[in-house]
């Protein structure tokens, strides 16, 4: 589940898979709901790639904010770690319109993505910052680059949102643990990050 970070107090997004609102029994329900590629079949403009929806489920309900013809950045940054089929299989599927002969398997396993800003964001902020730790990110853990440049040989801040830890675990504590404890290991000027990643998500869990 993905919270886009300008209102409220939410300066970078949040993102955890499993989403906790959606158990994978209830996919094919929430995609029933959605009716969008269907419609575009029927109206003879059949559609051939990715469709991301962003939902808002409310008492369990799905509801449909926007659709973005792309993966979600940082959404994705969850999804694909746990990917266990090749991505290109599965793109050349879907270019070859054989997509329902492929069987899609995924690593039985929750990630967790800590988003570290610049100060500021999303209003006014400084670049050029350098940035170090890059390298002592736990085992399990990816750090995708979103504003970053090289500088004076090393890397240093060029964006608002500047880098994606996300960590795999066997279960979401685990996944979130490892990425924050990988977080505390990064550090630049005005680096800012928020620590409430994944509660609701454990909480629902645990409720469960």
């Amino acid at each position: 589940m993905g919270i886009d970070g300008i209102p409220e107090t939410f300066p970078e997004t949040v993102v955890t898979a499993p989403a906790p609102a959606i158990e994978l029994g209830n996919l094919t329900k929430i995609y029933g709901t959605i009716p969008a590629v269907d419609g575009l079949s029927r109206m003879g403009s059949p559609y051939q790639g990715v469709l991301y929806a962003g939902l808002m489920i409310v008492r369990g309900k799905p509801y449909v904010l926007e659709f973005n013809a792309r993966f979600g950045d940082p959404e994705t940054q969850v999804v694909l770690p746990l990917l266990r089929s090749d991505l290109i299989d599965v793109v050349e599927a879907v270019v070859e319109h054989r997509l329902d002969q492929l069987s899609v398997t995924w690593h039985e396993q929750a990630a967790v993505c800590v988003v570290m800003t610049s100060r500021g964001y999303p209003g006014p902020y400084e670049t050029g910052a350098p940035i170090s730790g890059l390298d002592h990110a736990e085992e399990h853990t990816m750090v995708f680059h979103a504003g970053t440049k090289r500088h004076n040989g090393a890397t240093a801040t060029a964006g608002g949102r500047v880098l994606g830890v996300t960590a795999t675990g066997a279960d979401l504590a685990t996944a979130r643990d490892r990425a924050y404890r990988s977080v505390g290991r990064i550090s630049f000027d005005g680096c800012h990050f928020r620590h409430d990643i994944a509660h609701r998500a454990l909480k629902f869990h645990v409720q469960s």
